[in-house]
């Protein structure tokens, strides 16, 4: 009789989902005045599939009875042997979540990531939620601390710079966004281009980021000695002139004097420059949710200068290898060379 015995260990308290060892004492009551498995739900206000799989499950083999004490012992030994977590510390799959987290992946790229890498390998797969549960109830210490750092602190886009009532600034007319073609809207060509400024501390240092609408790529300009329209439009022709012509189809930026020159850069890399209405950022909503994914590596308030040109590029490597649920979770390096191969 231990294991009548040992139901005294059984946790306290039971979530009202599992059966109790009462209903389960009627369950086999019931049974014996030869009541059906529909009557005994009814009686208990429960599912009649729940009793029937109950019934089943815990019938002793040789006499063909309903055991409840056996049953409601079986039950507690489960709820005091809890599933081992799947994304175990020291398990493949934790591995490689802790790599997604320190290249700044969110859980959801983590997630369908691994359903591309290891299509046929269903230990690798991991929903968000198990990737959330990893991270929050299973690293300690200074592991800890540092996925806590590699996670993204929220989805908030920069809020657009300047004051009330920027006006055009440029002598050379400006072709508007109004006017450019339906194809570039609808992102059905690749080769078209959002750029802005990222700025340090009191607007006195900035990096250039050029995002290309349809497979996200990401390229950073260097402005260390300043990001008047002289140096801005070198950086860009420096950066793009060597991009084959089919990605050098128009670029779209706002109203800052910072594009004084446009005529200029359009000229040298044979492209379409268009701008945005005024204080409307979301015209630009690729670069702009860009640019809040590049706060994670240049926080506001911090001088932008300090950062050599290597570290830039780096950065947007690391950008470029992120999976984008909006590419169906391909990397933007992945999408652009399938689109220059199908060229």
């Amino acid at each position: 009789m231990d294991w009548y015995r040992s139901t005294m260990d059984k946790p306290k308290t039971l979530h009202p989902r599992y059966l109790s060892q009462e209903e389960r004492i009627q369950i086999a009551d019931r049974l014996r005045l030869g009541d059906s498995i529909r009557a005994i739900a009814r009686l208990l206000g429960r599912d009649p599939g729940t009793v029937s799989r109950e019934v089943e499950r815990n019938r002793n083999p040789e006499s063909g009875g309903y055991e409840p004490y056996r049953a409601q012992q079986k039950a507690a030994d489960r709820l005091k042997r809890p599933k081992p977590r799947k994304a175990a510390e020291g398990t493949r799959l934790w591995d490689e979540i802790a790599a997604g987290l320190r290249r700044h992946w969110s859980p959801e790229q983590i997630a369908n990531r691994l359903r591309l890498d290891f299509p046929d390998n269903g230990d690798m797969h991991a929903s968000v939620e198990t990737i959330y549960q990893a991270i929050y109830l299973q690293a300690r210490g200074e592991l800890k601390q540092e996925l806590k750092r590699a996670m993204r602190q929220g989805r908030t886009a920069r809020r657009p710079q300047g004051g009330q009532g920027r006006k055009p600034r440029f002598r050379e007319p400006m072709a508007m966004i109004s006017e450019r073609p339906p194809e570039i809207e609808d992102r059905a060509v690749p080769g078209h281009w959002e750029g802005d400024l990222i700025t340090g501390s009191r607007n006195k240092s900035a990096i250039g980021t050029l995002v290309e609408r349809t497979t996200r790529f990401t390229i950073l300009l260097h402005l260390p000695d300043g990001h008047d329209a002289e140096h801005v439009q070198q950086a860009i022709i420096d950066k793009m002139q060597h991009l084959p012509k089919l990605l050098r189809n128009s670029l779209t930026w706002d109203q800052g004097a910072e594009l004084a020159l446009h005529k200029r850069i359009g000229a040298s890399l044979d492209m379409a420059v268009y701008f945005c209405d005024p204080h409307s950022p979301w015209q630009r909503g690729t670069n702009e949710n860009t640019n809040g994914l590049l706060r994670q590596y240049f926080p506001k308030g911090t001088d932008l200068s300090v950062y050599p040109e290597d570290y830039l590029d780096a950065v947007a490597e690391e950008l470029n290898d992120r999976p984008r649920k909006t590419l169906g979770f391909m990397k933007p390096s992945e999408k652009i060379i399938e689109l220059l191969d199908a060229a």
